[in-house]
């Protein structure tokens, strides 16, 4: 079986939807940065498809514009990942919980 664009594209669509679901519907705020770095790795998988695809009938100069942008993600997501940890750490020590409902900080 040869696989083709459109099996990326229905695996990134998968992924993606699982991040959303999971973002919109969990409480833990570890699980939330997890589904959303399912979206960004989703995300990653389309910028990887589309250039090889594209690179097969424009020429294998083009093939590396989607590695360049998949590796800027692949940043944000780490910077994000950081961020993200050392805020709910924070807040962890302060709340006692990591639980979405329950951070209300601009309340008080």
């Amino acid at each position: 079986m040869h696989v083709t664009l459109i099996h990326y594209l229905i695996l990134s669509a998968i992924m993606f939807g699982i991040g959303v679901v999971g973002f919109i519907t969990r409480k833990n705020m570890v699980i939330v940065l997890m589904c959303i770095e399912l979206m960004l790795n989703a995300a990653n998988i389309n910028f990887i498809a589309f250039a090889k695809y594209r690179g097969l009938y424009e020429g294998m100069s083009n093939q590396l514009s989607g590695q360049v942008m998949s590796l800027f993600v692949i940043t944000i997501a780490a910077a994000e990942a950081a961020v993200g940890l050392a805020i709910i750490i924070v807040l962890f020590r302060s709340r006692k919980t990591i639980n979405v409902d329950d951070v209300d900080l601009l309340k008080h």
